[in-house]
């Protein structure tokens, strides 16, 4: 069987796209194939590794990438779920050519304030947020398909 291939975008592709990436890979690599992109990508949040770590996932070689990237290699998806805020004023990118594309929002870790611990409990909540939608996607995926 093949995996089904996953793209995680966000704006940054530094925080949350990250984590979905890696609780897919991490849960059910065996079956799916993620990465992860962002509009304008930026350094990877130094909180959200700290976070992911504390999970049991290393995520400090990851590099962000460009959705330009993956455009410019015509690659196709079988999802592309954007991971960012509308409601927060963030522009949430369409990838074309993708079977399923889907919408999740999530708070911007990068956009948290206060010491590192502040900014850690706040991402903490994100992040399981995210793996709790990782779960349920694959859940979902598991599910007898009826005509």
């Amino acid at each position: 069987m093949d995996k089904k291939k996953v793209l995680f975008v966000c704006v940054h592709n530094s925080a949350r796209s990250q984590m979905a990436e890696a609780f897919l890979n991490a849960i059910a690599g065996d079956r799916f194939e993620a990465q992860s992109a962002g509009l304008e990508p930026g350094a990877l949040n130094p909180v959200v590794v700290e976070a992911m770590k504390e999970a049991g996932i290393d995520i400090s070689g990851s590099r962000t990438k460009s959705v330009d990237e993956f455009l410019k290699k015509g690659e196709a998806f079988d999802y592309v779920f954007t991971v960012c805020d509308a409601a927060a004023g963030e522009r949430c990118p369409v990838f074309p050519g993708t079977i399923k594309n889907r919408h999740a929002a999530f708070d911007d870790p990068g956009s948290f304030s206060g010491s590192f611990e502040e900014k850690l409990d706040k991402t903490r909540v994100v992040r399981d947020k995210i793996k709790y939608f990782i779960e349920e996607f694959i859940k979902d995926m598991e599910l007898p398909r009826t005509c």
